[in-house]
């Protein structure tokens, strides 16, 4: 995958904190299932 700027990267919004948040190389197999943006948010929607 070639650079791309932080604008052209895919992005989703937070369910919990409401935030967007953009595509990181760590999600890159796992993208279609990322829901939240950060591990505190993904205990807080399990709640």
């Amino acid at each position: 995958m070639k650079m791309r700027k932080k604008s052209e990267l895919p992005t989703k919004v937070c369910p919990v904190c409401h935030r967007p948040f953009a595509w990181r190389k760590k999600w890159e197999r796992d993208w279609d299932n990322v829901i939240y943006c950060s591990d505190r948010c993904r205990a807080e929607g399990k709640k």
